[in-house]
């Protein structure tokens, strides 16, 4: 018996399609979804920002130059003014004398001490000019840090490697979504044309009863069963094709579309017959490919670097710091003076700075960050055990479907016969129209029971590859 009605898709139910409606199928729609996907696109942002951040940790091994510019108003203050005052003095005392007939000021007086302190004078004035200004650069390299900067680095690459799987992990994710949502809609495509071949036989039968009531050779009573069972069969189709639009929108989300009515897919369901590899279900295996495994030790790489850190706050940081600064103090902002190199504050330092005590944060956080390692090992731990389950648990409903198979499908063959030689003797007057119609409908749920089988296998299949990494 032909069981075609197992692959059928949109396209094989005579819906009529628009010339210019696209059709996927079931690669092209999951090529879409890893195109449009905004939970793809979400992690290659994450992706990019962990690759920003490893550029980043390898920028704090460079110096770090900067700039400072400040401009100074001080009100309340007068005109600062070089003058001359001692100088002079000094001068009109040379031409005194004192009782002893000596000179006030001598020479010395005039020319050397006048001047010096007339010059300490100015210079004790100008740090008291109204704008102040200054323009300075400062060089710092950090010589040592505890070995923060190349555990920061080490931290970043491993972010960087977790956000990678995660990438890959969600791209798995967007195809086991898609294939089960294909699958639910061909499922339904064929349930559909399954209810329409039955559809097909009853109307075939009402046909044959109406002939028979004007003939005499039927009752008005088995018409009427024939148009019941013809009105629950439509009411049957128009359940199943609310049902496929609704699975078709929830194919079109995942695919990262808009609805579109004109929109088809073209596909089959797999079968235990199209002799898919099983999944390799060995745990050394399987720790290798399950990216959640592989980003919980990502994790732990972290946060064991993350107690490095912490504990460096108990160890000295040393920086040498290099610095050109160029001050200008005047009475206006309009007044400048040319800077000259000699003149320029130029200085060179070795910082060493290191806590002695902030309250026990230091030792709280190496606790707490070592805390946080222990729980994410357990989470690993935990993980590795829930998998060995899951593994367990999926294959063993893998079997179970696929026996199931074998039963539904003898079924099949058991409803078709007993159909068959129902409508025969029926036809010749030996069989009731009750007992026809209840033989296909019993035909209709074999065959709507096997394709349910199908889809079952097929989800129990997406689970196991989904389980062990393969996906």
């Amino acid at each position: 018996m032909s069981r075609k009605f197992l692959v059928l898709s949109a396209l094989a139910l005579g819906l009529i399609v628009p010339a210019s409606a696209k059709v996927y199928t079931r690669d092209e729609a999951i090529k879409t979804a890893m195109e449009n996907s905004s939970d793809i696109k979400s992690a290659e942002e994450d992706l990019i920002s962990a690759n920003s951040q490893v550029d980043a940790g390898y920028g704090n091994a460079y110096p770090s130059i900067d700039f400072n510019a400040t401009v100074t108003r001080i009100f309340g203050l007068d005109d600062v003014k070089k003058t001359t005052a001692l100088t002079d003095a000094a001068k009109d005392m040379a031409d005194k004398k004192d009782d002893a007939g000596y000179p006030k000021a001598n020479a010395f007086d005039q020319n050397v001490m006048g001047p010096a302190v007339d010059g300490l004078i100015y210079g004790m004035k100008s740090q008291g000019y109204r704008w102040q200004s200054s323009v300075g650069l400062t060089l710092t390299q950090v010589l040592y840090a505890a070995g923060k900067v190349g555990t920061a680095i080490d931290i970043a690459k491993a972010y960087k490697h977790l956000q990678e799987v995660n990438l890959d992990n969600t791209k798995s994710k967007v195809r086991y979504e898609v294939d089960n949502a294909f699958d639910q809609l061909i499922y339904l495509d064929s349930s559909i044309a399954i209810v329409d071949e039955s559809i097909k036989i009853t109307q075939d039968n009402l046909d044959f009863v109406e002939q028979g009531v004007k003939s005499g050779l039927a009752t008005e009573l088995d018409l009427a069963r024939v148009q019941l069972s013809m009105e629950a069969l439509k009411v049957d189709r128009k359940a199943l094709e609310d049902k496929r639009l609704l699975a078709k929108n929830a194919l079109l989300n995942t695919m990262g579309l808009d609805w579109d009515n004109d929109v088809q897919f073209n596909g089959e369901l797999r079968t235990p017959d199209s002799n898919l590899p099983y999944p390799d279900t060995a745990m050394t295996s399987v720790k290798q490919r399950r990216r959640e495994l592989v980003m919980l030790q990502a994790t732990e790489t972290m946060k064991e670097k993350n107690i490095e850190i912490e504990e460096g706050g108990y160890k000295p940081t040393i920086a040498l710091v290099g610095g050109l600064k160029y001050a200008n103090n005047k009475n206006k902002i309009t007044e400048w003076d040319a800077p000259k190199w000699d003149k320029l504050n130029k200085y060179v330092a070795l910082n060493v700075s290191m806590n002695l005590f902030q309250g026990m944060q230091t030792k709280e956080a190496i606790v707490q960050a070592k805390s946080s390692l222990r729980s994410t090992q357990i989470q690993k731990e935990t993980a590795e055990r829930g998998f060995r389950v899951q593994i367990e648990s999926c294959a063993q409903t893998l079997a179970s479907t696929e026996r199931n198979l074998e039963v539904l499908k003898n079924n099949i063959d058991l409803a078709q016969r007993i159909y068959d030689m129902t409508d025969a003797a029926f036809r010749n007057g030996m069989e009731t129209q009750l007992n026809l119609l209840t033989a296909n409908m019993d035909l209709r749920k074999a065959k709507l029971n096997y394709l349910q089988g199908i889809l079952n296998w097929n989800t129990a299949y997406n689970a196991l590859l989904q389980a062990t990494g393969e996906y």
